[in-house]
């Protein structure tokens, strides 16, 4: 998700450093906005560094469409998080006064808003203060209340800057608010395996692993306790509580199927091989023009997994992936039926912009009850729409199994 960062003069300035930090460790992207009086107490080089995107400091930089960026980040954020909230912005936001661009960014957006107060005693308990505040809230700002201790000033009492660990706890209970996944078990498979024919080749697909890896993420984001299986990828892995990674298909398969009795869910988005080469016991030399290469199927660990689920009467939500260049949607519930999953992510592999190592994508969750189409956009967003479907289809097995215990 993205979060707007306004970070205002004072001296807890420095904290908003370690903020963003906290922010983008949990996966969330970060825009930092300072005004004039912040960057005489913290660089803008130092957030652009962090946040690897450009800091805006200016109401009125040079370019073309420098006039509407306010408008076009207060459409895109998920939270406007402004640390520390000096009394100055906090009079200018309770009163309507947009002069320079995170108070213009506050009247434009409609994305929720959290305040992390910072001032002198004194001053955060004057009467005009208290009433912006009451404003702010009563439009439904949230706020970071500030902490007791020795100011900058040399006073001692409230009205330091909250330490950064708890701006970003605040900031994660808006952005991911408790919710059916918090504290399940999630197994999620990604990236693609590579299927050995001889100790120097191999053969493999373009998966490249960012749809798993987003999901991952967002699981995690969720609450849910994450393990992460994933094939040879670039990635960075995500926040998750245990990354195991494997080459081949029949590593996948060991590792997913040793540990599915622990899960509530099991999110299969790896490309898995179909088919793995009868491996040569030394490098295959070049020779004549044609090569015959020998394969034999891989275990089928979806498949596996529904059947064991469909012997036993129990086990974990099931949802598979089908990659598909035509007939995508047919193919996807065909599959969905022979593997007794519960949902199914289809998409069309053969577009550009929803295929293999691209940023985007564009699929149809496929359950009991139908197919539900979701266009095109990022993959961190795909990801979020699934588990909203994941999420609801939980929230349906609860209400089940409460009826038929009364």
């Amino acid at each position: 998700m993205l979060v707007a960062l306004g970070v205002t003069g004072g001296i807890g300035a420095y904290k908003a450093v370690e903020v963003a930090r906290g922010l983008q460790k949990r996966g969330h992207e970060v825009a930092a906005i300072m005004t004039h009086s912040a960057t005489r107490f913290v660089g803008p080089v130092t957030f652009e560094a962090i946040t690897r995107r450009r800091v805006i400091t200016d109401q009125f930089d040079a370019g073309m469409n420098a006039d509407i960026e306010h408008i076009a980040l207060a459409s895109t954020i998920d939270l406007l998080l402004i640390a520390p909230a000096t009394a100055n912005i906090i009079g200018k936001l309770a009163n309507g006064i947009a002069d320079d661009f995170l108070s213009t960014l506050y009247t434009a957006t409609r994305a929720p808003v959290l305040m992390a107060a910072a001032m002198n005693t004194q001053m955060f308990a004057h009467e005009a203060v208290r009433r912006n505040l009451d404003t702010l809230a009563a439009r439904g700002v949230r706020f970071v209340e500030p902490g007791e201790g020795y100011l900058a000033c040399g006073w001692i009492g409230k009205g330091r800057l909250a330490e950064p660990d708890e701006i970003v706890a605040a900031a994660e209970s808006i952005l991911r608010p408790p919710g059916p996944l918090r504290g399940q078990r999630v197994m999620i498979t990604a990236g693609p395996t590579y299927e050995d024919f001889d100790p120097v080749r191999f053969i493999g697909n373009r998966s490249s692993g960012k749809m798993g890896y987003a999901l991952a993420a967002e699981a995690a984001h969720r609450g849910a306790q994450v393990t992460l299986i994933s094939g040879p990828t670039g990635l960075e892995p995500p926040q998750v509580a245990e990354v195991i990674q494997v080459r081949q298909a029949a590593e996948m398969h060991q590792a997913v199927l040793s540990r599915a009795a622990d899960m509530h869910v099991i999110i299969m988005a790896a490309a898995v091989a179909d088919y793995a080469p009868v491996r040569a016991p030394q490098k295959v030399q070049k020779g004549a023009d044609t090569l015959t290469l020998v394969l034999h199927k891989t275990p089928d660990i979806l498949g596996d997994l529904g059947h064991r689920r469909l012997a036993s009467g129990r086990g974990p939500v099931l949802v598979g992936f089908a990659a598909e260049t035509q007939d995508v949607v047919a193919r996807a519930i065909e599959k969905r039926a022979k593997k007794h999953i519960d949902l199914i992510v289809a998409n069309d592999v053969a577009r550009s912009d929803t295929g293999f190592d691209v940023d985007t994508n564009a699929v149809t969750v496929i359950g009991a009850e139908g197919a539900e189409s979701i266009p095109l956009q990022s993959k961190s967003r795909i990801a979020a729409e699934i588990l909203n479907r994941v999420e609801r289809f939980l929230v349906g097995v609860t209400q089940k199994s409460v009826e038929v215990s009364k």
